[in-house]
């Protein structure tokens, strides 16, 4: 009889690009969403979670490669239709919009927080799911609420702990690169599908300016480049002149958002839709100032496009201006966390009606990361108060006090492991950066005291103190079981 092959066992590891986040930084996150979510609240926008899965028919073609329906998603086909999982919270907003468009007031207010999925090669910092933080105004046609928009994404900044002059939010306007595209004979307003494929590449590789510099897009805009692992891109094809014409585009930013915008309108001369951009601009910049968000936190700024191709008018983008030290030990600017615009032609799709439309989404990954880089979050959570079990017949008596200590506020919890080692109660305390350890045997329960011993002073005591400091600085206290609650609250606020 044949021998049955042993089945290997599963391997403990996590599928690349994606993550597995633990305690505090599911905490850190959350405390930051719920920051967020603040602002978008005291700005009028109302909350929304719609479904992580979708059709790709729903999610449309503006992913980063548009050659097959399921290209840069994670696709499947069922009942003879293709789900994906979403690939950000955008087009989901659209088809929302569009299905209940009936009982929904215009304009629509609304934000959403939650995962977004990329079926795209990782690396360093990139990830295949990572949490987006969105807020988009569906049905107002003023340039009025793209500069709410940038207005609250300011605000938020500041909130989450990026303080004024550590970020700066840059806007532009993509009918401003349409008009310097018409005149560089790369897009044709009497047919607009017209060089569609050569303008993608060309967005695109706008939006790379920053970590690719200006050769690299150069490239990109002509025959294509080839990265340092050898990966080749195709390029644009676009000559050299009309090249040219793009990149004097990406260097028209002057002195101040007047000068800027004064050079714009020198290079759209002749299109209409060029005109009309820098018109919103110059709308954008007079509302923004009027509401007090100068050029210190919001200015006007060509280089930004945004990569995706359903943006049709103003466009923006936060980029925070520290210096931060990459893996090689170089110092480096942290880049952006936050990017959005309008997408007045996405709601279109499904109800063959233009519905204008502009949002902005948070990179609230990313946005971890720079605050944590900055020293401004606290790495090490608190863990709950540990209850230890000297006598396992008491259990009834520790669950009781665990209870009591709940209901006053504090988090707490009774020691489930084995109770023979007491020594083990205190390390696995310690691993769980545990502040305070109640401790009650026979001797305390007969006598109705309990034991309270502050872990975080005890470890500084030991790591710091001589032998006649440790006597004057007790770490333990023994106090009647009545007062256990009062005695720990005294304890947590002195290490708070």
């Amino acid at each position: 009889m044949a021998k049955v092959k042993k089945q290997p066992r599963p391997k403990a590891q996590t599928p690349k690009g994606f993550c597995d986040y633990f305690g505090a930084e599911v905490a850190e996150r959350t405390e930051m969403l719920t920051k967020i979510a603040g602002v978008y609240h005291r700005y009028g926008f109302d909350a929304l979670e719609t479904s992580a899965v979708e059709t790709v028919e729903a999610l449309g073609k503006f992913l980063p490669d548009v050659d097959r329906p399921n290209e840069g998603v994670f696709a499947w086909e069922e009942d003879n239709d293709w789900l994906a999982l979403r690939y950000d919270l955008t087009a989901p907003l659209a088809r929302v919009a569009a299905q209940y468009r009936n009982d929904l007031p215009s304009p629509y207010r609304r934000y959403a927080m939650g995962p977004v999925w990329r079926n795209e090669k990782p690396g360093p910092g990139r990830f295949r799911q990572f949490y987006q933080c969105d807020a988009d105004t569906v049905g107002a046609s003023s340039v009025a609420a793209d500069a709410e928009i940038c207005a609250m994404l300011s605000d938020t900044l500041e909130v989450v702990g990026i303080p004024r002059g550590d970020y700066v939010v840059r806007v532009n306007n993509r009918k401003v690169l349409n008009g310097v595209m018409e005149v560089a004979g790369v897009l044709d307003p009497s047919d607009p599908d017209r060089f569609a494929s050569e303008r993608g590449i060309v967005l695109r590789a706008i939006d790379k300016l920053d970590r690719l510099g200006v050769d690299g897009v150069r490239a990109l805009l002509g025959e294509g480049r080839k990265d340092d692992s050898g990966d080749f891109t195709k390029g644009a094809g676009l000559s050299a002149e009309q090249a040219e014409i793009v990149m004097g585009f990406m260097d028209a930013k002057r002195d101040t958002g007047t000068a800027t915008v004064a050079r714009l309108r020198e290079l759209v001369t002749g299109s209409k839709v060029g005109g009309d951009g820098v018109a919103e601009l110059e709308t954008i910049a007079e509302l923004l100032d009027a509401g007090g968000y100068s050029s210190d936190r919001i200015e006007i700024d060509p280089s930004v496009v945004r990569g995706l191709g359903y943006y049709t008018g103003p466009v923006f983008e936060a980029e925070l201006t520290f210096e931060v030290t990459d893996e090689k030990g170089r110092p480096r600017n942290f880049g952006s966390v936050s990017g959005g615009g309008r997408y007045d032609d996405l709601v279109k799709r499904f109800t063959g009606q233009e519905v204008p439309a502009t949002g902005v989404s948070i990179g609230v990954d990313r946005l971890l990361a720079a605050l944590r880089a900055k020293g401004r979050l606290d790495t090490v959570a608190a863990g709950p108060v540990v209850v230890t079990v000297m006598d396992r017949a008491r259990m009834a008596d520790y669950q009781a006090m665990v209870a009591e200590l709940r209901n006053n506020g504090i988090r707490a919890e009774v020691y489930l492991g084995n109770p023979k080692n007491f020594g083990n109660q205190l390390k696995y305390a310690d691993k769980r950066n545990s502040p305070a350890a109640v401790i009650a045997g026979g001797d305390e329960f007969d006598a109705g005291k309990v034991q309270i011993k502050d872990l975080i002073l005890g470890a500084e005591i030991a790591k710091n103190a001589t032998l006649e400091e440790w006597k004057d600085r007790p770490s333990q206290y023994e106090v009647p079981r009545d007062q256990m609650v009062a005695k720990l609250r005294e304890i947590l606020d002195s290490q708070s």
